[in-house]
């Protein structure tokens, strides 16, 4: 089992400017939002993803000329108790790791994570 490094960055913006804002393709902030994630708690969510995902074990995706993919997939209790299936994506590269983004767990994601784990080992 690998699990990434606890003291991971997690950009003020990638929660600011991308998953807690409304978009018009690929829009998170409704999704989290369930959860009363918003701007005004932006950091409830980035301490959340700290004490409850990245705690959890992560499956390597892919290799990139950046660095290594990972992806961690669990449940995030928000501040009103609601629980979110999330799979969350990070990169670690030889001097930190980084918080990509999150997306809601589906079936889609569910199976991509399973095959990916079945084709790293």
């Amino acid at each position: 089992m690998i699990f990434l490094d606890q003291n991971a960055i997690i950009p003020e913006s990638k929660l600011t400017k991308y998953l807690l804002i409304k978009l018009p393709k690929d829009d998170k902030s409704e999704f989290l939002a369930k959860a009363g994630y918003t701007l005004d708690n932006w950091q409830q969510l980035a301490q959340d993803l700290k004490q409850q995902i990245l705690i959890l074990p992560a499956i390597a995706t892919e290799k990139t000329e950046f660095g290594q993919k990972y992806e961690i997939s669990g449940d995030l209790k928000g501040v009103n108790s609601v629980i979110l299936k999330v799979t969350t994506v990070w990169m670690k590269t030889l001097k930190e790791t980084r918080f990509i983004t999150l997306v809601p767990q589906s079936k889609k994601t569910i199976n991509k994570t399973r095959s990916n784990y079945v084709n790293s080992n």
